[in-house]
């Protein structure tokens, strides 16, 4: 199996593409490269490229590009998934990583009502979501926004959004009954632990969002905006 590595679009230069210091040291000290290896190299922004090695040292890795594609492993519609800042910040990265193997377009960390932890490292959370899009074959980084206030998001233009919330008593409609094989960009809003305040779903209708159930079952934060992900790329690929 070729090896993918990362490199963002300054590093593409008149056919040649360098290796950042991190895929360098990871193509040399770790998976052992020599000069005539191919490889393959995604930009993050759709460019999928598969190079030559022409120059492996200790202080550049660099190839000549062979063949470009554009968009590999990209889903023809895009999503946006708002999930808001977990108290634990590993199942906020689980969410993270699956959610680019699942197709997400963008990710918006949300700071609602109910959220307990609202620091957030985007660094980190950066170098999780390169590392996901590697391994799985895409050639587009799912945009990563700083977090957001549940208010500002209401202002949000995605012809499609939605509100997943379980509270009983309200009416609401099944995810899928809404996904149709046209949606080409949308919305989805999950909330904490304590999930979303009564005030804050209301302020969500008034904004024009539908609230949507995800089954009978009471999931986790990060569990139903996988779900909710899931519930996408089944409808739009397969």
């Amino acid at each position: 199996m070729t090896t993918t590595f990362y490199a963002p679009p300054d590093a593409f230069q008149n056919g040649w593409v360098r290796l950042p210091e991190e895929e360098a040291h990871h193509a040399l000290r770790v998976l052992r490269h020599r000069t005539g290896d191919e490889v393959i190299v995604v930009d993050g922004v759709g460019g999928w490229h598969r190079l030559r090695l022409e120059q492996v040292d200790r202080r550049t890795v660099q190839g000549r590009i062979l063949e470009t594609r554009y968009e590999v492993g990209e889903p023809s519609y895009r999503l946006t998934i708002g999930l808001a800042l977990l108290k634990q910040t590993a199942r906020f990265e689980t969410f993270l990583e699956k959610a680019v193997e699942l197709g997400v377009h963008a990710i918006v960390p949300l700071i609602t009502a109910r959220t307990e932890r609202t620091h957030f490292r985007l660094d980190r959370a950066r170098r999780l979501l390169i590392a996901a899009m590697k391994q799985c074959g895409r050639s587009r980084l799912p945009a990563l926004h700083a977090p957001r206030s549940f208010t500002d998001i209401l202002n949000a233009s995605e012809p499609l959004r939605l509100l997943c919330h379980e509270q009983p008593g309200r009416p609401r409609q099944r995810l899928h009954a809404l996904l149709q094989p046209a949606i080409e960009e949308a919305l989805v809003l999950i909330g904490p632990e304590g999930g979303f305040t009564e005030q804050e779903v209301q302020q969500a209708e008034a904004a024009g969002f539908q609230l949507v159930s995800l089954g009978a079952r009471r999931l986790r934060a990060e569990t139903a905006a996988l779900v909710a992900a899931s519930a996408f790329l089944l409808c739009q690929e397969m």
